[in-house]
């Protein structure tokens, strides 16, 4: 009877670890207790775009040749940038180049002499080489659904709320103060008025998601039996995933959400909401944002990263996207965003000197 006992008890045993261990040699990378090991360091630059160019329609993948093309035209364009400066080109203007006013979509040609620093040249940028592959095929876009590959529209209040948003964004810097002329906060009233990513609070590339940018494309994950940290190159946001957790409150809000995390087989489920108002990142999403992402480990190390984004107070129908999270050996500097830091006494001290000359109906273009 003992004997008989053992048997039963040795076949119970059999029947659970061998799946256990039959999954240690499925080629993916593991921890100890048996869960695919995300930790490392992962570049998630890519050429392939967020939304699909619109005359490709539905087409969901692009052909080798394609992507190759997309390759080739990527790297003359960054051959191109190294190529030696003129040694003899001329001095910028006095008071800095010229901006291209809006009204020059219309025909106006406006141009202001604000002083435009212009951007980062190509030396700092890393937007990737090359396209990449899910299942053997090349996608057009990272937006997955809609079939279009393409954000749906956003309802009629968010496009309104965005549009209010932006006004003193896309305005050029002409020099004045023309918030004066208006109701309401203005776009510089103190440092609570700039946005996030100015303020080094929050990357501008997303958190939850988070998407490719053109540069800082790094990724970093800390994984433990109960916790998973995600580490963004991008001004340097760690998100703290809770593991078989819940969500506190609606009251609790966080600049990142709040992340709880849980194992479908051998995929991690992360769960976030609980945003804080002005806290998101990307795309004009809310508070009422929920987020659920998913991180699955291939047998080359890298990661396949999906997530779904559902905002209906702001878009119209949930999105879907994923894309590839290559391993890499590099390691993830601290990204310092000292210009935000160092040069907001000098954008809100400006702003006042600009206010008190239109107020005084001095006019800094008269020459």
């Amino acid at each position: 009877m003992k004997r008989t006992a053992s048997l039963l008890s040795a076949a119970v045993l059999l029947l659970v670890f061998v799946p256990a261990l039959a999954a240690q040699d499925d080629g993916i990378p593991r921890t100890a207790s048996g869960r695919p090991d995300l930790n490392g360091t992962y570049d998630a630059a890519t050429l392939t775009p967020l939304e699909r160019p619109v005359h490709l329609g539905e087409r969901a993948y692009l052909t080798p040749e394609e992507a190759a093309e997309i390759a080739e035209e990527e790297r003359l364009i960054q051959e191109g940038a190294v190529q030696r400066s003129d040694a003899n080109r001329e001095a910028p203007p006095e008071g800095g180049a010229k901006v291209v006013g809006l009204e020059h979509t219309a025909g106006g040609g406006n141009e202001f002499g604000a002083g435009n620093v212009g951007g980062y040249n190509l030396f700092w940028i890393d937007r990737g080489t090359d396209t990449y592959l899910v299942d053997g095929q090349i996608p057009t876009s990272i937006i997955i659904d809609p079939p279009n590959g393409r954000m749906p529209p956003m309802t009629d209040a968010a496009q309104a709320q965005l549009r209010a948003a932006l006004a003193g964004i896309i305005r050029p810097n002409d020099g004045t103060a023309w918030w004066v002329e208006h109701d309401g906060p203005g776009p510089y009233d103190g440092p609570e008025s700039l946005p996030t990513s100015e303020r080094c609070l929050a990357g501008f590339t997303g958190a939850a998601p988070t998407f490719p940018s053109l540069y800082n494309n790094y990724k970093r994950i800390a994984q433990t039996e109960t916790h998973v940290v995600i580490l963004l190159e991008m001004i340097h946001d760690a998100r703290i995933v809770r593991l078989n957790s819940e969500h506190p409150g609606p009251e609790v809000t966080k600049w990142l959400g709040d992340s709880i995390g849980w194992w479908e087989g051998d995929t991690l489920v992360v769960d976030t909401t609980n945003f804080r108002v002005g806290g998101r990142g990307f795309r004009g999403g809310s508070e009422n944002t929920h987020v659920v992402e998913r991180f699955s480990v291939q047998h080359d190390g890298n990661v396949i990263y999906n997530f779904t984004v559902e905002d209906d107070t702001v878009w119209t129908a949930p999105w879907t996207g994923e894309y590839l999270w290559k391993a890499a050996e590099g390691l993830v500097y601290e990204y310092a965003c000292h210009e935000g830091n160092y040069s907001m006494g000098g954008t809100l001290r400006g702003a006042r000197l600009l206010e008190s000359e239109a107020l005084s109906g001095a006019s800094t273009g008269a020459e």
